[in-house]
C-alpha cells in the first residue's frame, strides 16, 4: 500500500496555528485510540495510511504522559509528518459540526412524552452483495427479512405512522418531534430522564433510505435562503410552522435505530465508529473509506471562530464517520454534549484545509 498522490508533503512550520494548538487536548484523545487498538485495529482507508506504520506512536502514547503542551506536540513532532490533502477539486476542504443532544426523557409513554426512540428491530438485517435481492437498489444496506427474501425497510413516514407499534422497541419517549429528529442526525443523545437517571443512546441501525436534510428541502422551496441553513433557522421555522413538521421530516427517509450507552465520563461524548468516547473541540468525523481512524488532522479553518472567538486552527484526531462525510478534505468537528455545544455545532460549514499527520514510515525520506 502507497500514499495517495492527493497528499502533499509540508513542514511543521508550514501549518498556520501550530505552534499556538493545545497539542496535550490532542495527545488524550490520540491516546483513547491508542489502547483501543490493543483489542482491534483499525482498517486502513483507500488513501494508503497504512494502520500498521502507527504501532510505534501508538505504544508510545500507552505509556506516556506529556507534562504540558510542548511535550505533546514534541512526540506528534517526532512520529509524523504533515501532509496537506485537498478537495477532489482541487480546493479547500469543508467543515461541519456535530454535538450530542441532551433532552429530557421519559422511561414510559405519557400526554406529553410521545415521541419513541427506538431500538433495532429483530427483522431489521444488513445486506450487501452476497444476499442482495436481484432489482434492490445497491445503496441499502439494511432490509427488511420476509419469509420469502430481504425487502426495503419501512422508511420515516411508515415508521412514525405506526408501521413497528407493539413490538416494544421503545428505549425512551421524548416531548418534541423536532428534537428525535434531530437526535437521528446526530446518532446519540444523552437523555435527562424524568425519574432522575442520566441515560444515553447511540447508534445501532438504520432503516437504510438516503438521507435528505430538511434544510436542503427548505432552501430548495424557498423557505430558508439556502445561506441562512442552520439547524437553528430550521428549528425556527418548524417552530413557526407545526403543522408542515412531518410533511417536511417525512422527505427524509431515512431512519435511525438507538442503543443504551453508559455515561462513564460526563466530560466525553459517546463511543463513535472508532469505538473511543469522542472528545468536545478534539474528534473529528472523517470519510471512513478513504481515511484511517486514528488519524490526526491539523484543520485550518480561518473564517470559523464559533468554538473560541478565533481562528479554527486546532489537531484533531479522526474518530467518527458518517454518511454525509465523503472526500478526502471533508470533515465533522464534534462539538462536545448539550445545548451550547449545539449552538455551536449548528453553524459550522466552513472552507478549510486539512493537514493529514502521516507516520513517518510512510514518508519516503523521512528523518527520525
Amino acid at each position: 500500500m502507497s500514499l495517495s498522490p492527493l497528499f502533499v508533503g509540508k513542514s511543521f512550520g508550514d501549518l498556520p496555528g501550530w505552534g499556538d494548538d493545545d497539542h496535550l487536548a490532542a495527545f488524550a484523545a490520540f491516546r483513547r485510540s491508542a489502547f483501543h487498538v490493543l483489542t482491534k485495529p483499525y482498517r486502513s482507508g483507500a488513501l494508503g495510511v497504512d494502520f500498521s506504520a502507527f504501532a510505534e506512536a501508538y505504544a508510545e502514547a500507552r505509556i506516556v504522559s506529556p507534562a504540558n503542551r510542548s511535550q505533546a506536540r514534541a512526540f506528534f513532532e517526532r512520529y509524523f509528518i504533515p501532509m496537506t490533502i485537498r478537495a477532489e477539486n482541487g480546493g479547500a476542504g469543508l467543515v461541519t459540526g456535530f454535538y450530542e443532544p441532551e433532552v429530557e426523557a421519559s422511561p414510559v409513554r405519557t400526554e406529553r412524552f410521545s415521541v419513541p426512540l427506538l431500538s433495532r428491530p429483530a427483522d431489521l438485517v444488513d445486506i450487501d452483495d452476497s444476499n442482495r435481492p436481484k432489482g434492490m437498489d445497491p445503496y441499502l444496506a439494511f432490509a427488511r427479512q420476509t419469509p420469502d427474501e430481504p425487502v426495503e425497510y419501512f422508511d420515516r413516514g411508515d415508521i412514525e405512522r405506526g408501521a413497528l407499534a407493539g413490538k416494544e422497541l421503545e428505549i425512551a419517549w421524548l416531548a418534541d418531534k423536532v428534537d428525535a429528529f434531530f437526535i437521528h442526525v446526530q446518532g446519540a443523545a444523552r437523555l435527562n430522564m424524568t425519574d432522575g437517571r442520566l441515560r444515553r443512546v447511540t447508534y445501532a441501525a438504520k432503516s437504510g433510505q438516503r438521507f435528505t436534510g430538511p434544510g436542503k428541502i427548505l432552501s430548495e422551496t424557498g423557505a430558508i435562503p439556502l445561506e441562512k441553513v442552520t439547524m437553528q433557522s430550521i428549528r425556527a421555522w418548524f417552530k413557526a410552522h407545526p403543522d408542515r413538521v412531518d410533511e417536511i421530516l417525512w422527505q427524509n427517509r431515512s431512519y435511525i435505530f438507538f442503543r443504551e450507552a453508559d455515561v462513564e465520563d460526563a466530560a466525553l461524548g459517546p463511543i463513535a465508529a472508532a469505538k473511543v468516547p469522542l472528545t468536545p473541540g478534539r474528534s473529528i468525523a472523517v470519510d471512513r473509506l478513504l481515511h484511517t481512524f486514528g488519524t490526526p488532522f491539523h484543520i485550518d479553518a480561518p473564517s470559523l471562530i464559533a468554538f473560541d472567538a478565533k481562528p479554527f486552527r486546532r489537531l484533531m484526531i479522526a474518530q467518527d464517520t458518517g454518511s454525509a462525510i465523503t472526500g478526502p478534505a471533508r470533515g465533522d468537528l464534534f462539538a462536545g454534549s448539550g445545548d451550547a455545544a449545539g449552538e455551536i455545532a449548528g453553524v459550522v460549514r466552513h472552507a478549510a484545509d486539512f493537514h493529514a499527520l502521516i507516520p513517518r514510515a510512510l514518508v519516503p525520506g523521512a528523518n527520525r
